[in-house]
């Protein structure tokens, strides 16, 4: 599986630790910044990310910042991303089973790192179940 992966200063040290659990479950991982933990924009990061899994060059994306709240509205942004903040692994699994999410949002402040990998985890294995959900999901796009 192909992962983008960003963060901003608040989620930089999580993100390492992430990137390592994910290349642990064998996946491919592009790490679209920051690289230091110097202050940085979230924005530009998110939209990086967003635009390459809307783009369908990669199957998922983790973005984290320091609550998780601003890379998911600003992901949310991009047409085609279905961005989720998740705090527990229920959500991270209805995320992906109803709503269809391609970006799991977290907040590298506020949630402990196994907490974050179980997460994560949790996230990459889910499966979107269709059905009902789906016509939901297509009434997400804004037209």
């Amino acid at each position: 599986m192909r992962i983008a992966i960003g963060s901003d200063h608040g989620g930089f040290e999580a993100k390492g630790e992430i990137i390592k659990l994910l290349e642990a479950e064998g996946c491919e991982v592009q790490d679209f910044g920051t690289y230091t933990a110097e202050s940085c924009d979230y924005p530009d990061i998110a939209h990086k990310v967003g635009k390459a899994v809307a783009a369908g060059e990669y199957e998922l994306g983790i973005l984290i910042c320091g609550t998780g709240i601003g890379v998911s509205i600003a992901a949310n942004k991009v047409p085609g991303v279905r961005a989720a903040l998740c705090s527990d692994t229920y959500s991270a699994r209805m995320a992906r089973a109803h709503n269809n999410a391609n970006i799991l949002c977290l907040g590298g402040r506020v949630l402990g790192m196994g907490l974050m990998e179980d997460i994560v985890r949790t996230f990459l294995h889910g499966e979107f179940e269709g059905g009902r959900h789906a016509r939901r999901v297509d009434k997400i796009e804004y037209r």
